[in-house]
């Protein structure tokens, strides 16, 4: 390849790379155009690097040019799993993680030259971020609703049990459970929650605050 063949082929996969992370860079994420500029190239520089060692050393060893590939594929998934954040009852960087993985693929379809692909993919990424979080809530049907609840509950025996089985009674599936204070005469306690449908938040505390030895802090 020359000169010319490999900038164009580099260059093409960071900017089809920074494209998707103008995005990921306006909602703050924590993988931003940097990010996905660097994975794009890279993946763009093992795929010019495995063409490169192919016709270096072809017919003197056996030699797959898409190996190198296969890796880049497997092994980003370590780089998306670091932006990926539980926080409560949710789990946010999962679309950011998914967008480091289809960013190292265009980088992979420009390194091989396969410029057509690699821009109608980008595209595609780019629109799929950009505008279907928006009709997310509107195309999808939620029957149940995911809440926090923090309360300050007395420190003794069965007293945990007796609230979380109260929530159950109501209806509510607890999802997580964190105790972030523990005293010698209370407790506070984060209940991550699950609601049916046609209940709602001020219910659940509202029921909450008849039991004895609770109090409801958010």
């Amino acid at each position: 390849m020359s000169f010319g063949v490999v900038a164009l082929r580099l260059l093409v996969a960071a900017l089809l790379g920074g494209i998707v992370g103008i995005e990921r860079e306006n909602k703050k994420r924590a993988a931003g155009l940097r990010t996905h500029v660097l994975v794009s190239l890279g993946s763009s520089l093992v795929m010019v690097l495995s063409e490169y060692l192919f016709h270096q050393y072809h017919g003197l060893t056996n030699i797959d040019p898409a190996r190198l590939g296969a890796q880049v594929i497997s092994g980003i998934g370590f780089l998306g799993a670091g932006t990926i954040i539980k926080q409560g009852v949710s789990v946010k960087g999962l679309t950011t993680a998914a967008s480091l993985w289809a960013v190292a693929c265009i980088g992979l379809a420009a390194g091989s030259g396969f410029y057509l692909a690699a821009i109608i993919a980008s595209a595609i990424v780019f629109i799929t971020l950009r505008t279907l979080s928006k009709f997310e809530n509107v195309l999808i049907y939620r029957e149940e609703t995911f809440t926090e609840i923090c309360v300050r509950i007395e420190n003794r025996p069965g007293k945990l049990g007796e609230v979380a089985s109260f929530i159950g009674r109501m209806g509510a599936n607890i999802n997580n459970v964190d105790i972030d204070d523990d005293e010698e005469d209370f407790m506070t306690v984060r209940f991550a929650v699950k609601l049916p449908k046609g209940q709602t938040q001020n219910d659940l505390i509202f029921q909450l605050r008849t039991l004895s030895g609770v109090t409801v802090i958010e």
